[in-house]
């Protein structure tokens, strides 16, 4: 039976004698590379976060504060990594997390990603501001599944239609961002003077929008700036309340999930609202700056949300650090820059590299650490460190 792990196998017969690997295998390379390829405003907007981005390095060092407790002789040869959520199944506890405007960094953009996603069984989490529009994508999975990730507009009618037509178009959930109401300051992206929304990137799903576009005298091809007016207008919303998850609730039967969660009393009041799912996350460090880890949050949200599914988003580099966030609650994780960075190097290629690698760095982390199945990831896996 094949596992994951068996790609550092592929890898070494593949170089064995020859060049080394095309691509790097370490997330830290990685990034490195994809740094080197990118242009200067993608490398601010993929990396950056909010403020001093101490919120991205606390997310890095909530890691490190837990340690991993292998255990010897479990009988680990086979292993079992699958689950599922909320009807998704999930061959490893690994999603794609939804990334905006993925054409700035590749040309493919996110069909690269839904194309390699679809090529490993990996689910993938559609960012709304993507550069293709989410039936395109849908084209490209192969019917692998997929969940539509949502920036709530002011404009129901707006909010309304993307969700119809995510749900039309055959995505499973519909995760709805609740830590980005307005954009962050963002230092890395102010020093380059970029954001991508202004010359109409990353606005795809809004321009092909039926809801959208009757806003409009002219259409987007006739009359760009307007276009962008109009989505400036609606997209920050920070009037949004609670109240507002009910009426979702009401226009869809698919499942929902808020993320960016951080607080325990916030999880009861999205599950009081009527979702079927939270996603512990602070956006990976790019909206509050100065805020606490959301490694460090995930406890709490999990005992909080009882019967409820969490999943984690922010700051997973490693398969360790799945492995870790599955042990203190997780269902499964959202991985975010390092299938981006493989994007920027190789196209479909590199997001497919990027993601063998963390999954095959994960499978044998596991299996060292005495772990055959997910059931196994419990606390009691972890120690803390000062």
């Amino acid at each position: 039976m094949a596992h994951y792990g068996d790609f550092q196998f592929e890898i070494y017969l593949q170089t064995s004698g020859r060049a080394l690997p095309r691509l790097p295998v370490s997330a830290a390379d990685l990034e490195r590379a994809a740094h080197a390829v990118m242009t200067p405003e993608a490398r601010a907007y993929v990396a950056g976060g909010a403020g001093s981005e101490s919120t991205v390095r606390a997310n890095a060092g909530a890691f490190e504060r837990w340690r991993i407790v292998p255990r010897m002789l479990r009988g680990t040869a086979e292993r079992d990594w699958s689950s599922s959520v909320l009807g998704t199944s999930l061959p490893a506890p690994v999603l794609l997390a939804p990334v905006g405007v993925l054409g700035v960094v590749h040309p493919d953009g996110e069909l690269a990603a839904a194309r390699a996603a679809g090529a490993l069984g990996v689910p993938m989490v559609l960012s709304t501001l993507g550069s293709v529009t989410l039936e395109e994508v849908a084209a490209e999975l192969g019917g692998n599944p997929a969940w539509f990730q949502l920036y709530w507009p002011t404009d129901r009618e707006v909010t309304a239609s993307l969700v119809g037509r995510a749900e039309r178009a055959g995505y499973r959930a519909i995760v709805v961002t609740v830590d980005t109401l307005i954009l962050a300051w963002r230092p890395r992206d102010l020093a380059q003077g970029y954001l991508p929304f202004l010359a109409g990137e990353g606005l795809a799903n809004y321009f092909a929008d039926p809801a959208f576009l009757a806003g409009l005298d002219r259409s987007p091809e006739q009359d760009l700036q307007a276009a962008v007016l109009r989505w400036a207008g609606m997209f920050a919303n920070p009037a949004l309340t609670w109240d507002d998850l009910r009426w979702l609730r009401s226009i869809t039967d698919l499942p929902i999930l808020v993320k960016g969660i951080s607080h325990a009393d916030d999880a009861r009041r999205a599950i009081d609202a009527g979702v079927n799912g939270v996603v512990v996350s602070n956006h990976g460090g790019r909206q509050v700056d100065g805020a606490v880890a959301a490694l460090d949050c995930l406890p709490d949200v999990v005992a909080a949300a009882g019967d409820v599914p969490v999943l984690f988003d922010s700051g997973v580099r490693t398969g360790a650090d799945v492995l870790k966030a599955m042990a203190l609650g997780a269902r499964a994780v959202l991985v975010g820059r390092p299938y981006v960075y493989g994007l920027a190097l190789s196209g479909e290629d590199g997001v497919r590299h990027a993601l063998r690698c963390l999954l095959a760095d994960f499978d044998l982390t596991g299996t060292l650490a005495g772990v055959r199945t997910l059931a196994d990831l419990t606390p009691d896996v972890l120690r803390p460190t000062p």
